[in-house]
């Protein structure tokens, strides 16, 4: 959870989960959507249910132990070298340098590392320096130490170098760069992309959701179903298209959509037109293309359901609608 989460922010999410899930036994045993729904908002869901997949890991190869080597535990799925070594220094005192952030902007500023930082050859090159650093006495301390020293004293901007124990042999600070360090590329601008997605509600009010596949992004997430506009194509008509691909229905469009929602994903953004929309005469009923489940449900049950953000926000207006 802290991976992409202040602690703040973490903490009511971390107590209902292990109040939830209190072992790694019954997280295991957990069905996904309940994982995803008690997740949501956190977002980065793959964390969840990568977390949920090697869980299972944990109770089929481990007797639901969490293993204690660093082989062992970069194995399971969604670990890769920075948590296992942050893990089996700090639990076990394997000797493991630890690689983030602030352990890169120290190590730039201390050795005068000016190559992108955004290169595989620059991030090997400081994981060698940490390396060399390490205390292999003390890996779990030392790793800490040098983690909490970028956080607190080496910080991004004005950092505290007055009050840096490492000021007497750091390039930066010798040679008045501190700025300069560590350098990283300018990113790629993100993309816009409109997004328009239809609210089908059948004789009864109940509201047409969709899941979708474990290995798309949002992975496991129920949505109302929709995609991407296409140039020269009208917001009412990409719906149209949309469901006839996706579940193979007709339907009826509002030339308006009631809500339009901005969000920002770490790559590119989106405006999210929602719209309502009805099976047309003769449709054929809904059938997932690409054999996901589907669910017709009440507004009132749409809370029992782990939407994406922006979803999430469709679903709290029509929540509304429904009670007012």
């Amino acid at each position: 959870m802290l991976q992409q989460t202040r602690v703040d922010q973490a903490m009511p999410y971390y107590e209902r989960f292990v109040s939830r899930f209190p072992d790694v036994a019954s997280l295991a045993r957990a069905d996904l959507d309940e994982v995803l729904r008690l997740w949501e908002g956190l977002g980065y869901y793959s964390r969840a249910r990568n977390m949920h997949k090697a869980a299972r890991q944990i109770v089929d190869h481990h007797n639901s132990r969490f293993p204690d080597t660093y082989d062992a535990i970069i194995a399971l799925q969604g670990i890769g070298p920075y948590t296992a070594a942050a893990v089996t220094s700090i639990a076990f005192n394997e000797p493991r340098a630890v690689v983030d952030g602030n352990v890169i902007r120290v190590i730039c500023r201390l050795y005068g590392i000016g190559e992108d930082v955004r290169l595989a050859s620059t991030l090997k090159r400081i994981a060698r320096r940490a390396d060399v650093l390490l205390d292999r006495t003390q890996s779990g301390d030392f790793n800490q130490a040098i983690m909490e020293l970028g956080a607190t004293v080496c910080t991004p901007k004005t950092p505290l170098c007055h009050e840096c124990p490492l000021q007497n042999s750091c390039h930066a600070w010798q040679h008045d760069q501190v700025s300069l360090y560590p350098f990283k590329s300018p990113g790629k601008k993100r993309p816009h992309h409109q997004i328009a997605v239809g609210v089908i509600r059948d004789g009864q009010g109940r509201m047409l959701i969709a899941r979708r596949p474990e290995n798309a992004m949002l992975g496991g997430l129920w949505e109302f179903p929709g995609g991407k506009q296409e140039p020269g194509e009208s917001l009412s008509r990409t719906v149209q298209r949309e469901l006839r691909e996706e579940l193979g229905v007709d339907v009826t469009v509002d030339q308006e959509p009631f809500e339009m929602i901005q969000h920002a994903y770490s790559h590119f953004t989106i405006t999210l037109h929602a719209f309502f929309a009805s099976l047309a005469d003769g449709s054929a009923p809904p059938k997932a293309k690409n054999g996901e489940p589907f669910r017709w449900v009440p507004a009132y049950e749409l809370t029992d359901f782990a939407f994406p953000k922006a979803n999430r926000k469709i679903t709290e207006t029509l929540v509304k609608y429904s009670v007012e």
